[in-house]
């Protein structure tokens, strides 16, 4: 059985650990980094992505050979999206298993959790998925670096899409904000209206709602959505939730009467092909990774080599924690080895890497004030496209926005 086999039959059908390395440790000391994901339950494709591409990432660093990079051996542990999970399982990986790394983590509210414990086990947390930007300000520490879109980047560019592409200069635009009720979506919606009120769009707000996570009933939620019509509705759900609100929403007269927009996670493929023929076309929506943009070999390379490993095109999550491992290893070879953790932060903090979402002569550069890597966002519009089934609508009519060359940091709460 080939590796490519081995990893889709262990992860797809939901596994609660795997160890995995980049080549025999028998040759030497490896890197050991711990990795933690949802394996199962309502976020566990995003783990399962994960762990598809965490073994294209080893395979990556092995072909660079001999060009310096270390070996490494990645253990991958199921967290259910669990924080209490989560920090009983960092501590014992850094305790027990004695691994050099931390990294994954799919919910902002597990991985301010796991971040404190790895700080206080001054263990580098290489953060691939979640997305809120209080880690990467308030709650920073030494020794967490993301290498993912935060919402934070989203938001910016969103609140640019608006401007150029709604804003009315006769009255303010009406929005209405409806997201998961905990520090991911409250980050979001402040973050976009300061971003707003910088871009200079007169804005009312229609309502803001705050369903729960893994919410199963969004109707009373979206009647009063319709109750208080908003030029725009801004939705901060992600995942099933995401999937749930569009299936229920679809079925009342939501998405004719305002513009439905999700700039963070709505474009993430895995809706898109649970939908099919049933999503709906013109929302407007983005992902941290898209299967069909940039247009890139790179891209397209790693989509279909995960197709093939798969068996299913990849969610936003697999870039992420391709990223992260890619990361690890350009860090420990920058720093020559382990043994120096200020090498290796300094490393982190000056990382340029070329990922499958960067555009043509643009590299993913990292932030060294706030620890976030510092990425394109892409935002567009829904059409049909059956290229990447089973999905029958992808996004389209694209907008592109480049990251600052810093990243700014915002008012916690901007009312």
């Amino acid at each position: 059985m080939t590796w490519m086999k081995r990893i889709q039959g262990l992860c797809l059908a939901g596994c609660a650990a795997l160890s995995i390395a980049s080549q025999s440790v028998a040759q030497g000391q490896p890197v050991k980094v711990g990795c933690l994901y949802p394996l199962t339950g309502p976020a566990g494709l995003f783990g399962r992505d994960s762990s598809v591409a965490i073994q294209m990432a080893l395979v990556h660093i092995r072909s660079q050979k001999p060009a310096g990079y270390p070996e490494l051996e990645v253990i991958i542990e199921d967290t259910r999206s669990k924080s209490l999970r989560s920090e009983q399982i960092a501590r014992r990986l850094i305790e027990e298993e004695k691994v050099d790394f931390l990294c994954g983590v799919v919910s902002s509210s597990v991985a301010r959790a796991v971040s404190a414990e790895a700080a206080r086990h001054e263990t580098f947390f290489i953060g691939t998925d979640h997305a809120s930007p209080t880690l990467t300000t308030e709650a920073l520490n030494p020794y967490y670096f993301r290498m993912s879109n935060g919402t934070r980047q989203s938001m910016l560019a969103g609140a640019k899409y608006i401007r150029e592409s709604y804003q009315n200069p006769d009255k303010p635009l009406s929005i209405a904000f409806i997201g998961p009720d905990y520090e991911y979506g409250y980050q979001a919606w402040d973050d976009l209206r300061e971003f707003l009120r910088q871009e200079g769009v007169k804005f009312e707000i229609a309502g803001e709602y705050w369903p729960r996570l893994f919410e199963t009933d969004y109707s009373i939620y979206i009647q009063q959505l319709l109750d208080s019509p908003a030029d725009i509705v801004v939705n901060g759900h992600w995942g099933l939730d995401l999937l749930t609100f569009v299936k229920q929403a679809r079925l009342s007269t939501l998405f004719e009467s305002t513009q439905f927009m999700n700039f963070d996670a709505g474009g993430n493929f895995e809706i898109l092909a649970e939908l099919g023929n049933d999503m709906p076309l013109g929302l407007v929506l983005s992902a941290r990774h898209h299967v069909n943009w940039p247009p890139t070999d790179a891209n397209r390379t790693f989509v279909d080599e995960f197709y093939e490993i798969a068996g299913r095109y990849p969610s936003y999550a697999a870039q992420g924690a391709y990223a992260g491992i890619l990361a690890i290893a350009e860090a420990v070879k920058e720093a020559s080895g382990m043994s120096d953790k200020e090498a290796i932060r300094t490393a982190l903090e000056n990382l340029s890497l070329s990922l499958p979402e960067d555009p043509d002569g643009f590299s993913s550069v990292m932030d060294p004030t706030s620890h976030q890597l510092l990425q394109v966002q892409a935002i567009g519009k829904t059409i049909f496209n059956k290229t990447y089934k089973p999905a029958s609508v992808l996004i389209g009519e694209w907008s592109i926005y480049y990251p600052p060359q810093t990243w700014p940091t915002l008012d916690s709460n901007p009312d």
